[in-house]
């Protein structure tokens, strides 16, 4: 619901290398050091978004289970539901994020029974379940507004929605009151309790005192031991401080969208990707996504990317640079619209099943990689073409792409020319030459034999 806003990590000499660049660029370079990202919680984990009402106008939970299978060849082992809990009416314009009851599912969307029946089979697969959770507000005809303290109020005595959002549909909490933090604390754990799932995805967590989010993980992972999965929907490292796991990697994607816009360097991205892990611990991570509900809203990866090949590229960029990569449900199948989460919106999942397939080969690719893709990182600098390999012992992984809508040739980073290389989409061996032609938006990611 939130709108797209805007390590202890050392930089290390900057190494001169005889690169040239695509497109009459002839300047080139590397930057290396340690990786910025721990490893730990996240090297492994790849994020589903279900929005349900992309599923079925109906019992959507159920049908959200009948794709689990599906879900799991894209290599998803954590599956975040969507505000699925009852809507307001009282000034409502349809978003699921304006919640009427805590305690209560939408029943378009089913019953507790689905939900349960749901957890346990994504279990049984290997995935946990994350719920979204909005801590900030509440509808307006929520029991919770009879309780005048437990809302802010202007000067005058009348309760507000959030100051400065534009969220006019509903009603700002008042963290003050130690009545309404028992009883949100009260409500996150009945889902947990009720029906085991591991964790949530709080929206708009900076909306929330700090304090609060310290003394609801602290409780839930009594519940939950080290399953907890915590995602915050923010920016600020604080909320890593908080006990999050993950947080949104929203400079991130901003600037990935810059770039792929012409409007941005691939050097501004992976300065603001060393940023976004300054300070971080380890055992955390940040999410990383080319789109997710909020943006996907305004523009669909298609038009944001120009095209079905721009759109994957930029999912490639942002999965394996680092982070924990989400996919939202729309996005493997290259839906081409904008999609409000307010409305119904029913995918054909079997539209585009070409695309669907390489999202599953790339995201085996993926978590078959992840030893790699927890050694040391170098980047460099090639114009248009975005490259970077991670080192771990004599082995290293290799990613280049393409992030413009034209082929471009550029030279092999003098120490990866001549490697003798995997194709990890192709499994084809073959030696680095000296030069790499890239077709518009093409991608590699190579393993080193």
């Amino acid at each position: 619901m939130m709108k797209v806003r805007h390590y202890l990590w050392m930089i290390l000499p900057m190494l001169l290398l005889h690169l040239l660049a695509g497109c009459g660029d002839d300047s080139g370079g590397g930057t290396g050091g340690p990786d910025p990202v721990p490893a730990g919680v996240g090297n492994e984990i790849v994020i589903y978004e279900a929005n349900p009402k992309v599923f079925a106008r109906t019992n959507a939970l159920n049908a959200i289970s009948a794709r689990l299978d599906e879900m799991k060849e894209l290599g998803v082992n954590v599956l975040w539901l969507m505000s699925v809990y009852e809507q307001g009416v009282t000034n409502a314009i349809g978003s699921p994020y304006c919640v009427k009851d805590y305690k209560k599912l939408n029943t378009e969307y089913g019953t507790m029974d689905d939900l349960k029946s749901l957890v346990t089979k994504a279990h049984g697969k290997g995935m946990r379940v994350i719920l979204d959770w909005v801590a900030n507000h509440t509808s307006w005809d929520n029991a919770w507004i009879q309780n005048k303290s437990w809302h802010t109020q202007d000067a005058g005595g009348n309760i507000i929605s959030p100051e400065g959002m534009g969220w006019s549909d509903v009603a700002d909490l008042n963290y003050g009151s130690t009545e309404m933090r028992s009883a949100m604390l009260d409500a996150m754990k009945y889902w947990i309790e009720t029906a085991d799932v591991d964790g949530y995805r709080c929206d708009y967590a900076e909306g929330v005192p700090d304090d609060f989010w310290k003394q609801a993980i602290k409780e839930l992972k009594v519940l939950k031991g080290d399953e907890l999965l915590m995602l915050a929907e923010g920016g600020t490292s604080t909320l890593f401080a908080d006990g999050f796991d993950l947080v949104y990697g929203w400079s991130f994607a901003s600037k990935l969208q810059d770039v792929f816009a012409g409007k941005a360097t691939l050097t501004a991205l992976y300065e603001v990707y060393k940023q976004e892990y300054q300070g971080v611990s380890g055992g955390k991570q940040r999410l990383r996504y080319s789109t997710n509900h909020d943006l996907a809203s305004e523009q669909s990866p298609l038009q944001t990317y120009r095209n079905e090949r721009g759109a994957m590229a930029a999912f490639v960029l942002a999965s394996m640079l680092d982070g924990v990569p989400l996919i939202y449900s729309s996005q493997e199948i290259g839906y081409p619209r904008s999609l409000s989460f307010f409305n119904y919106e029913l995918m054909d999942w079997n539209s585009n099943s070409g695309y669907l397939s390489e999202y599953k080969q790339l995201m085996q690719v993926y978590q078959s990689s992840a030893t790699l893709r927890g050694g040391d990182l170098k980047t460099y600098d090639t114009g248009k073409v975005a490259s970077f390999y991670r080192a771990n012992g004599d082995k290293g992984l290799f990613v280049v792409v393409n992030t413009s809508n034209e082929t471009l040739t550029v030279k092999t980073p003098i120490e990866r020319a001549g490697d003798r290389v995997k194709n990890l989409l192709n499994n084809e061996t073959t030696t680095l030459a000296v030069a790499l032609t890239l077709e518009p938006y093409q991608y590699y990611i190579w393993q080193k034999e």
